[in-house]
């Protein structure tokens, strides 16, 4: 089969690989009918995840047709139109049974070398390093579906893949996200970045009761998108100072609650804290960037309320541990328990309260692909979200 494969920092090709197949009796395998560029896999395609290997397929929002079922499957047939969640997860351990599956204590074969770097192990995840499971991804013709009766969810309905694909990810993750701030109605919501997530973080806050949402970003079409699919008002970070302006619009209190949606290599124009951040990470002398989480911090109100949904994959510094203790902060943060949210949203998008394919800006076959993931980083041609379709 074709897959498109991580070979190096900014590397990518389509390769010919072997066919995915079972390998236990838990799996399925679906033929690949979509699958998204997320904004996480630019973390690979930059070279700071660590534990990457050259061969490795990348991608982690699929959905496709079943085509082999496993002999202890029992929800899913052939035939069958699945989303599939981007965390695998057993269902049955002491994290799955509380719903916190992206925390699973079973599934990432490889928890050794995820425990030294963090501690515990989280689950394995699909297409993203060896670290987490070494799984293959979804930007393939065919994917291996782990835990088939715990993750993929059923599509029955005839809606469009644009539609349900991204209950894979990006959806549930900026669901999670606002929902991690415990929104109060009326609330401010503060979210730093306008990419695929923070939209979907934008949607959810005024879902859960915001008042007001507040996007901050530089790039012109994904304020434009906030504005005009998230009714967001927006803050260009190359134009103004974010924390005055933030002061200025909300009375001297700042937001009530602040979503990072942007994660690891935030690219602050601001502040020396930017600066340095970009030097280090260009000799190899740290893997994040942290500015979006520090600006947030400082931002935020008192006794309020930080949310984390961008990816960080190391030891970050120059964390105002100092603002955030003294200001009485709470932070929430962690991959995405999809597995919990898959019906309710799948519910809201087929009772029309959202449309999730509003940020889809560009579709391509797996051919393409490689070119597609150069204009999702470097933000050219209006590139916001990436669907491939194989």
């Amino acid at each position: 089969m074709k897959a498109l494969c991580w070979h190096g920092h900014g590397d990518v090709r389509v390769d010919t690989v072997p066919d995915s197949k079972l390998e236990a009796p838990t799996d399925v395998v679906i033929k690949v009918t979509a699958s998204g560029i997320c904004g996480s896999d630019l973390h690979l395609l930059d070279g700071y995840q660590p534990t990457m290997e050259a061969g490795d397929i990348m991608g982690h929002e699929p959905m496709g047709i079943v085509v082999e079922v496993g002999s202890a499957v029992t929800k899913l047939k052939k035939g069958d139109r699945v989303v599939v969640p981007f965390v695998i997860a057993c269902g049955a351990c002491y994290f799955c049974q509380k719903t916190l599956f992206s925390c699973c204590d079973t599934t990432n074969p490889n928890a050794a070398i995820a425990a030294k770097a963090m501690g515990h192990s989280p689950a394995g995840l699909l297409g993203f390093s060896h670290m987490l499971g070494g799984y293959a991804g979804g930007q393939a013709e065919y994917l291996r579906v782990p835990h088939a009766d715990v993750g993929p969810i059923k599509i029955e309905s005839g809606l469009p893949d644009d539609k349900v694909l991204f209950l894979s990810d990006i959806f549930p993750t900026g669901y999670m996200a606002a929902e991690n701030c415990d929104i109060a109605p009326g609330d401010t919501v503060a979210v730093w970045g306008c990419g695929p997530v923070a939209q979907f973080a934008i949607k959810s806050a005024w879902l859960l009761g915001a008042g007001r949402v507040i996007a901050i970003d530089r790039v012109p079409e994904r304020l434009a998108m906030a504005r005009e699919h998230g009714k967001a008002e927006t803050i260009n970070f190359d134009d103004v100072d974010v924390y005055d302006t933030l002061q200025e619009m909300t009375s001297g209190r700042g937001p009530d609650r602040c979503i990072d949606a942007v994660g690891a290599e935030a690219h602050g124009t601001g502040g020396m804290d930017a600066v340095v951040d970009k030097i280090k990470a260009a000799v190899k002398l740290t893997t994040d960037r942290a500015h979006a989480l520090r600006q947030a911090i400082y931002c935020c109100r008192k006794g309020g309320q930080v949310s984390v949904p961008g990816v960080y994959v190391g030891i970050p510094d120059k964390i105002p541990m100092g603002a955030f203790m003294n200001k009485g902060l709470t932070m929430k943060t962690g991959q995405t328990h999809v597995q919990r949210y898959l019906k309710p949203l799948l519910a809201m998008i087929e009772n029309g309260a959202i449309d999730p394919s509003f940020v889809i800006t560009h579709r391509v076959p797996l051919a393409e692909a490689p070119a597609a993931y150069a204009s999702f980083r470097d933000k050219t041609d209006g590139c916001i979200k990436v669907v491939i379709q194989p």
